[in-house]
């Protein structure tokens, strides 16, 4: 799943949890924050397997357990329910193209719908067909209803939810558009590429 909608899933928890324990604006952010903070590790992709910034411990539970636990300690509900944002963002990620869930055992696990078993196994191979490695992945995202239909309805729910449940807060929404923007240049410039 994309950042932006990540962004969203963050907007739709803190929105939503605002309503019962009525978050000051730097809590109301630091949820926000913690549900796609770790999309960030795409800056260390270079030291992952395969380039992969799904196989950094960033993609794995552990933050988020740690996270939690120091909430915990703290008696911060707030870290608490951050700690639970980053491992939705995880969950989450288990589903598209998998994440190194537990990280010690350095495999890419999760339901893996936007890939087969034969893609999966054989990478290298497919990603050779593309001038742009990234363009396979770009291009498997893009041509999926599926994938499509949940940025559209998790960008409505983000808008009902702040709107219905923490409106004082509705100008952090905003951000959802700067991530929607990267990645769509992003698109349209791999598309331009295998075009040329």
């Amino acid at each position: 799943m994309h950042m932006n909608s990540h962004f969203a899933v963050g907007i739709i928890i803190a929105s939503f949890l605002n309503f019962y324990l009525e978050f000051e604006l730097i809590e109301f952010l630091l949820v926000l924050s913690f549900s796609f903070i770790c999309d960030f590790d795409v800056l260390f992709a270079k030291f992952a397997k395969d380039n992969n910034h799904r196989m950094l411990i960033t993609h794995s539970i552990i933050p988020s357990v740690i996270i939690i636990f120091i909430g915990s300690i703290f008696h911060w509900v707030t870290l608490i329910i951050s700690g639970f944002a980053y491992l939705i963002h995880i969950v989450i990620d288990t589903i598209d193209w998998g994440t190194n869930f537990f990280y010690f055992n350095h495999k890419q696990v999760g339901f893996k719908l936007l890939i087969s078993k034969e893609e999966f196994n054989n990478l290298s191979q497919y990603l050779s067909k593309y001038k742009n490695p990234a363009s396979f992945f770009d291009y498997k995202y893009y041509n999926n209803k599926v994938c499509l239909v949940s940025e559209v309805l998790l960008f409505i729910f983000m808008w009902v939810f702040i709107l219905i449940f923490a409106l004082h807060f509705v100008l952090t929404a905003l951000i959802y558009f700067l991530g929607m923007y990267f990645h769509l240049s992003r698109h349209f410039y791999l598309k331009k590429i295998e075009a040329e």
